[in-house]
């Protein structure tokens, strides 16, 4: 398995590890109920060094993602980040994406650990096929990835800078600390504030000492401490927030997954657009009604979880399927996402959720996000 430049501080913290996407990584330490509540109510230090992170540079790099990508990249301005898919020829998704934009011709994109490989190859494919100037440089294994997330970060980070605190949603700074030059930025995927910072792979070490310094991680009222992908996948369910596998997929069409904000059917209309791969499938989807199945919130009745691939369901009519679900450590309920057939999908209609084990369990559909963090 592959490991991340935080491996010793995971083996250090005492995370229990298990193999995702090909990496060693910790699926908790103290606990995924006690780290959801710490970075509900404080902060929880994740290390996110498995997703990959490629450059994209060169005199076509635009036009490069714009093609590869569902948003517009072209208007983006230095320091935005923004959120995107990459689809495949059918419209379907291969990846979610956040792109951030480091000056004209020079970008960053962020991608999911288990789709790293793929999209490197499709991004080949499609700067060949375009003959572009532009050259994709998988800088992955050469740097690290932090995420700091949490209501009280911001008063963390504030004590190293006070320009990272004041930068708005989906965007970011370059910094200097010492002898290292770090990007951070203010994303996230947890429902809460905070930020993820990119530094060289052999700087981890150094920047997490200067970082938690006066910081006891193992305390239980510490400001910060280590979380791992258990609690991570919790708070993303709680915030509505997809994951490729679940509600994101090369089956499934890109208009059907809750994200139409990331989607730009007009950005070929632009001078400075491009159309992007599976946008005319797209396009026929939505001059056809749209897709036949949307992602809705489910709030379930009693206390147990709706899990991915349980069927959904009125009466002895199948509408769809559950793909993401759990208890709510935050709201004490079970909640779950799932793709829902058009027609049934308006906020308080009751559905069932088949087990499939013999049980059906009441639901009905609400609202997402589940939860949102207090402002």
């Amino acid at each position: 398995m592959l490991r991340t430049p935080l491996h010793p501080f995971h083996l250090e913290h005492k995370g229990h590890m298990v193999e995702f996407a090909g990496w060693d990584m910790p699926l908790y330490y103290s606990g995924i109920l006690d780290e959801h509540k710490q970075v509900r109510t404080s902060g929880g230090l994740f290390d996110v060094s498995h997703m990959g992170r490629v450059k994209v540079t060169g005199r076509h790099a635009r036009r490069f993602l714009e093609r590869v990508c569902t948003r517009r990249i072209s208007d983006m301005q230095a320091g935005q980040c923004r959120y995107s898919l990459v689809c495949n020829a059918a419209g379907g998704v291969r990846d979610d994406v956040i792109v951030y934009r480091l000056d004209d011709d020079d970008f960053l994109v962020v991608v999911n650990a288990s789709n790293r490989e793929k999209l490197l190859e499709h991004f080949e494919q499609v700067r060949s096929a375009g003959d572009l100037a532009t050259k994709i440089d998988d800088q992955t294994n050469s740097t690290a990835m932090i995420a700091f997330q949490g209501p009280r970060m911001m008063d963390l980070i504030g004590k190293f800078s006070t320009e990272i605190p004041t930068l708005k949603r989906y965007r970011f700074a370059v910094k200097n600390l010492l002898v290292m030059k770090l990007i951070v930025s203010r994303t996230g995927y947890t429902g809460e504030d905070g930020v993820e910072v990119i530094l060289p792979a052999s700087a981890v070490d150094m920047a997490l000492k200067l970082l938690l310094k006066d910081i006891d991680l193992a305390s239980p009222t510490s400001i910060l401490r280590p979380a791992g992908l258990g609690c991570r996948d919790t708070l993303r369910i709680e915030a509505s927030m997809p994951l490729y596998g679940h509600e994101l997929g090369e089956g499934i069409n890109a208009l059907s997954c809750g994200v139409d904000f990331a989607i730009s059917l007009d950005k070929d209309q632009d001078a400075k657009g491009e159309p992007f791969v599976g946008m005319d499938v797209l396009k026929k989807t939505q001059f056809e009604g749209g897709p036949k199945h949307k992602l809705v919130g489910l709030e379930v009745d009693g206390k147990r979880a709706a899990r991915q691939g349980m069927g959904v369901r009125s009466g002895a009519t199948e509408l769809g399927t559950v793909t993401s679900g759990c208890v709510s450590p935050t709201l004490g309920k079970s909640i779950a996402m799932a793709f829902v057939a058009k027609g049934h999908t308006d906020v308080g209609t009751t559905v069932q959720v088949d087990t499939g084990k013999g049980a059906i369990l009441d639901a009905k559909i609400v609202p997402m996000p589940f939860y949102k963090a207090p402002k």
